[in-house]
């Protein structure tokens, strides 16, 4: 069997070393699968996620000049389907800009507008925040006159 990169195939796990899994591919040719390759969270210890002897799913990322095969678990896997994230709910001080609420779509200067109008509000309170932590001190540690 030809190899090429990209390809998805079923091997099994042959060797484990604490930088990888060497992985036995259709035709008698190992690969390895690095540590970083293994699953899609961080893995301290691979042995918590294949075993020796484990027929796992692998796609070919490299093939180099020497002939040295580099495997994904992870890029094997069927993407997870993708859900929107849950709205965030709306806490005070916090001046995202938000399309009007009226059904009309707005233009693109009211839309400017309503987010300068935003950022100066933001601004403003984030001086007032500043002035009021000096608390009337100078920047030399005395008190100012």
């Amino acid at each position: 069997m030809q190899l090429e990169v990209g390809t998805v195939l079923e091997g099994k796990v042959t060797g484990i070393t604490k930088f990888g899994a060497f992985v036995e591919l259709p035709g008698g040719k190992t690969g390895m699968v690095h540590i970083s390759e293994v699953a899609p969270t961080f893995v301290k210890e691979i042995r918590d996620f294949v075993t020796e002897g484990q027929t796992v799913k692998v796609k070919v990322l490299n093939i180099s000049e020497d002939g040295k095969v580099s495997l994904s678990i992870k890029k094997a896997m069927e993407p997870a389907p993708r859900t929107a994230p849950a709205p965030r709910p709306a806490r005070p001080g916090n001046y995202e800009w938000q399309a009007s609420k009226k059904n009309e779509p707005s233009s693109f200067e009211d839309m400017m507008s309503n987010f300068k109008k935003a950022s100066d509000e933001k601004m403003s309170d984030l001086k007032r925040c500043m002035d009021s932590k000096r608390g009337g001190f100078s920047r030399h540690g005395g008190q100012s006159r």
